[in-house]
C-alpha cells in the first residue's frame, strides 16, 4: 500500500464524500488548502464574522446573590455614666420594690410615643425580674410637645392627692388610654375633682418638674425616653437610650448585678 492510499476503518465504511482515488492525487490535497484559506478569508472579512469564527459567544452575565448576613452578635452594654441622680425613695415616684437591687430610671414625656412603646417593655422588665427591679419616673417634657409639661403637673397633682399609687394609674391612663382629659382621669382613680383642678391650677409643681428635667439633661438626656440602669450599691449606672426592646434592658440590667 502507498503512503498516500485511504483504508477505511470499521466507523467511517462508505462515508467518504470523495473517491479513495482523489486523496492519491497531490493536486487534490493543494487545492484543498488553497479553499480554505480562500473560505477563511471570506469569513474573516463579512460583517459578524468576528463573532462566529474569532470570538466565542459572550458568556451570560452572572448575577452575584448575596450571602444571608450572619446573625449579629448582641449589642455590649454601653459605658457607665455619671450624674444621674440617686433614687430618692421619697421624692421619686417607684414602682415595684424599693429595695431592689437595680432601679431602672426614666426620664419621660407623657405625650411621646416612643415613651408609651417603652411603657410597656418597662412593665415587662417588673414581670421578668420581680423584686430584683425597681421602676423610676421621672419628668422630661419636650418642648414641642404642648401636652407633656400640663400633664407632668396633673401627674404630681394626682401623686399629692392619691399617693404613689394614684400617680402610677394617671401614668398608665396617659400612655394606655390616649386623652389628656386630665378631670376624667383623676375622677376614674378616685381623686377629689375639685382638689384636683385646684392643684393643677395652682401650678406648684412645675419647679419640680423644671428640676427633673435639668438634672437628667445633666446626666446626658437629650431625648425621651433617657433611660439608665443603676447598681444600687455602688451607684453605678449606664444609659439605655430611646425606646429599645426588653433585650437591650437585660443585657444592662444583667451587667449592672454583676458590677462590683
Amino acid at each position: 500500500m502507498s503512503p498516500l492510499q485511504w483504508k477505511d476503518s470499521p466507523e467511517s465504511k462508505n462515508n467518504s464524500v470523495f473517491p479513495a482515488a482523489t486523496f492519491g492525487n497531490p493536486w487534490f490535497t493543494v487545492t484543498i488548502g488553497l479553499v480554505g484559506i480562500i473560505v477563511g478569508y471570506t469569513l474573516g472579512t463579512m460583517p459578524g464574522a468576528q463573532g462566529m469564527i474569532g470570538n466565542a459567544a459572550p458568556s451570560p452575565t452572572v448575577v452575584q446573590v448575596p450571602s444571608p448576613a450572619a446573625p449579629s452578635a448582641p449589642t455590649a452594654p454601653a459605658a457607665p455614666v455619671g450624674n444621674v441622680p440617686p433614687v430618692d425613695l421619697k421624692k421619686d415616684h417607684i414602682r415595684g420594690n424599693p429595695k431592689a437591687e437595680i432601679a431602672v430610671i426614666e426620664y419621660s414625656d407623657f405625650q411621646c410615643p416612643f415613651c408609651t412603646r417603652v411603657h410597656a417593655t418597662y412593665k415587662e422588665i417588673l414581670e421578668k425580674y420581680g423584686d430584683k427591679v425597681m421602676w423610676v419616673y421621672r419628668h422630661y417634657p419636650l418642648s414641642f410637645h404642648p401636652n407633656a409639661e400640663p400633664a407632668a403637673q396633673a401627674s404630681e397633682c394626682a401623686a399629692e392627692l392619691g399617693g404613689n399609687d394614684a400617680f402610677w394609674k394617671f401614668a398608665d391612663a396617659l400612655f394606655e388610654g390616649g386623652s389628656f382629659d386630665y378631670a376624667a382621669i383623676a375622677k376614674n382613680i378616685g381623686l377629689d375633682e375639685t382638689k384636683f383642678s385646684a392643684c393643677i391650677a395652682s401650678g406648684k409643681y412645675k419647679a419640680l418638674v423644671q428640676e427633673q428635667m435639668t438634672s437628667g439633661g445633666a446626666a446626658g438626656v437629650s431625648g425621651t425616653p433617657g433611660n439608665f440602669v443603676m447598681n444600687m450599691k455602688t451607684k453605678k449606672a449606664q444609659s439605655v437610650s430611646g425606646a429599645q426592646p426588653f433585650a437591650s434592658f437585660q443585657t444592662a440590667i444583667d451587667a449592672m448585678m454583676a458590677a462590683k
